[in-house]
């Protein structure tokens, strides 16, 4: 929980300071997605769970349960890359924590899951939060004073809202649709499928579907004409490592602390985002909008997660 406190916080700020603008963002996913398969495999072999994670695996299954996921997890990850370097450090893990909204919503569609009064009134809370720090509902109206400040003062037009806030809105969207399609894929198969072997299927079904579209892409084009590592600099090695050692932090908080203690430690890395980003940025540091955004995420996760939905017969058991 602390190593993925220190990840989440931390991530926004060192993609953005150690990831060059002119870089192919096709090439950094693959690389991401090939370390990542790499660490994968090395925790199997670890858990010595590689014999029994195997038995009955087949192509066709493979297909089936990870292609679709996959190929949501490269979009979301080329997105989510973009809107890294456009914003700051608290505003990119704050908005990215709608992904929480898509994910109630999705697994809702998709499975049938349903959610508590708490937690539908959170999510409401998290929608608020994203609302306020990025000015469309203003601080003054929280407070419960009058305020001239409109909506027709934001800026669509820049490149704040076009290449950092609706990549990273669309990449929280794409996860949770993800998310709910790879729970319902691991369920479907019984249960029992090892969170390794599924980790290695999604990376390798994300490298055949980013490695198949740069034949049409311009990014393809540009590998071409430039070579693989055409724009990248040796310490964009230590985002991408840490991304992918990221990926498989939260698989195991959520295995073996749960979902409830994995939320309280997102909050804590919304708090540390904020501190990082106050001692790198002196100059503009955290304005009162991401103070206020930051705590109504932070407590939006903790009711969240506190106030899980019970059936009727287990509140009447």
């Amino acid at each position: 929980m602390c190593l993925l406190s220190v990840q989440f916080g931390l991530q926004p700020t060192l993609t953005k300071t150690f990831t060059p603008d002119g870089v192919c963002r096709s090439t950094v996913v693959l690389v991401q997605e090939g370390l990542k398969f790499c660490f994968a495999y090395i925790m199997l072999r670890i858990s010595g769970a590689k014999q029994s994670a195997v038995v009955g695996w087949t192509p066709n299954q493979w297909i089936r349960v990870a292609f679709l996921p996959a190929a949501l997890y490269a979009l979301q990850n080329m997105a989510a890359l973009q809107a890294y370097q456009h914003l700051d450090s608290l505003t990119f893990n704050v908005l990215n924590q709608t992904k929480t909204l898509s994910a109630a919503m999705c697994c809702y569609l998709v499975m049938g899951k349903r959610q508590s009064f708490m937690q539908i009134f959170s999510l409401i809370l998290l929608l608020l939060s994203a609302l306020t720090m990025e000015g469309l509902v203003p601080l003054e109206s929280l407070m419960f004073r009058s305020s001239n400040v409109s909506t027709s003062q934001v800026d669509w037009n820049s490149t704040h809202w076009s290449n950092g806030v609706a990549p990273i809105l669309l990449a929280s969207f794409i996860s949770g649709l993800s998310g709910a399609l790879s729970q319902r894929n691991l369920q479907s198969s019984g249960g029992g499928r090892n969170p390794y072997l599924f980790s290695m299927e999604l990376c390798s079904a994300s490298i055949l579907i980013l490695g198949s579209s740069l034949v049409f892409s311009n990014d393809g084009k540009r590998v071409t004409e430039d070579g693989f590592w055409a724009g990248w600099v040796p310490q964009l090695w230590i985002p991408i490592t840490t991304n992918a050692i990221g990926g498989i932090i939260v698989g195991l908080v959520t295995k073996y602390a749960g979902s409830v203690r994995k939320g309280f430690a997102l909050i804590f890395g919304i708090f540390l985002s904020g501190v990082v980003q106050a001692m790198l940025d002196q100059s503009h540091g955290v304005s009162r909008e991401q103070v206020a955004g930051g705590v109504l995420a932070g407590v939006s996760l903790w009711i969240h997660a506190t106030h899980p939905y019970q059936s009727k017969k287990l509140k009447n058991a």
